[in-house]
């Protein structure tokens, strides 16, 4: 599951950041792919952060990465052992949860490909200046991943505000509860025109199973 060896730096908290190559001539791109937060911690049925329908989003989030023709960026929450600020009463409520960095919990779920892009941050948005900086020949994105309801909703809520089009693929993503996904699918479809609700298929122009 290593990232591509391509250029890398570190972020803030001692984790690789891998950056995905900008060559080319500026050109129309095709949208980039987020894949948010699929890691062990979240699809484990014994963890607190379990996340209801994570199975079976990440079988939908497979098929969007095969057929991306954009880059593919892949995140992942991993937990400051700072805890600054209100983290650490956080922490305290999902006392389970504190891992360590290395910790395998914090591991993703699925293969990364040479050529994506990994970006690993300890906090639900992952929007800022690193995505920005991978995304900026890209106006669109693509969101997937977990949780709808917080990490997704958060970077969502931060793209949208920098100007970018979302799409956030329903069937690719999943909540804490069938119902906390509902309810986030909701609020962000009240963003339209700048975010659009689209299942797999709508986004790959599949005909419906």
């Amino acid at each position: 599951m290593a990232p591509s060896a391509r250029a890398r730096t570190h972020d803030g908290y001692g984790v690789r950041v891998t950056r995905p190559s900008s060559g080319g001539r500026a050109q129309a791109r095709p949208p980039a792919l987020l894949v948010i937060d699929m890691q062990q911690i979240f699809s484990d049925p014994a963890s607190q952060w379990a996340t209801a329908g994570y199975a079976e989003a990440a079988d939908r989030v497979a098929q969007l990465v095969d057929a991306a023709t954009g880059p593919v960026i892949w995140t992942r929450f991993v937990r400051d052992p700072s805890e600054p600020g209100s983290w650490r009463a956080y922490y305290d409520r999902w006392s389970e949860c504190r891992e360590a960095p290395e910790s395998v919990a914090w591991d993703l779920t699925m293969t990364v490909r040479d050529g994506d892009a990994v970006l690993t941050l300890p906090t639900f948005s992952k929007w800022g200046e690193q995505l920005a900086e991978f995304t900026a020949a890209h106006p669109e994105l693509i969101v997937c991943g977990v949780a709808t309801d917080c990490c997704v909703l958060s970077t969502v809520l931060g793209a949208v505000d920098a100007g970018k089009a979302i799409t956030v693929v329903t069937d690719a993503c999943a909540g804490a509860t069938e119902e906390a996904h509902d309810q986030a699918l909701a609020l962000m479809g009240m963003l339209a025109p700048m975010v659009r609700l689209a299942t797999v298929d709508e986004v790959l122009q599949l005909p419906a199973s």
